[in-house]
């Protein structure tokens, strides 16, 4: 068990069943009486986000979670195969549970998953992903003004705001956590 004064964000713990994950954590503190504790969290089984309210110094139930590293097979419409590097298991995960983050995945790339009792409930991304630009947008000449900026598209897919120099063929390092532009590899 946990206090609810130490939850922050990406903490995951336990209630009734449900495991939850904080997106957000505020602690107001009114002029009379206690502490209350705000936190935004999102139900990592059924991916519901809603608000949560705690009077300082109750507790939840934290859990400990297992990760393992697993490399990016394929994706075959519905279902995306992984292979854990160390059981050489290849688990399958719905598309939907990823979302748009499906657009960072590469044949080969290595992630996280996280487990709950040997059910897989999370993964994680690198910090960043090198993509091939395949579709570049015409840099104008004489428009260099504030910071210019064009849209690629990467051989996933994924449409990244970049400077005016990247071209197509070019590898460029996406940061996954906002998708912005790095840096050209």
């Amino acid at each position: 068990m946990i206090d609810v004064n130490q939850l922050r964000k990406g903490t995951i713990y336990l209630e009734d069943n449900n495991l939850l994950r904080v997106l957000d954590y505020t602690h107001n503190k009114t002029g009379r009486g206690g502490a209350t504790i705000r936190v935004v969290v999102r139900n990592l089984r059924t991916g519901a986000t809603f608000e949560r309210t705690y009077p300082s110094g109750n507790r939840v139930e934290d859990v400990r979670l297992e990760s393992s590293e697993v490399e990016y097979l394929y994706d075959d419409g519905e279902f995306l195969t992984f292979m854990d590097q160390e059981t050489y298991d290849q688990p399958q995960l719905r598309r939907d549970i990823f979302g748009d983050d499906t657009l960072y995945l590469k044949e080969g790339m290595k992630l996280k998953l996280v487990r709950y009792q040997n059910e897989i409930i999370d993964y994680e991304l690198p910090t960043s992903v090198d993509m091939l630009v395949t579709e570049s947008e015409m840099a104008v000449a004489g428009d260099t003004a504030n910071s210019p900026s064009k849209k690629v598209t990467t051989e996933t897919g994924l449409v990244v705001q970049v400077p005016l120099f990247v071209k197509e063929g070019d590898t460029i390092r996406i940061k996954t956590e906002d998708g912005s532009y790095m840096t050209r590899v």
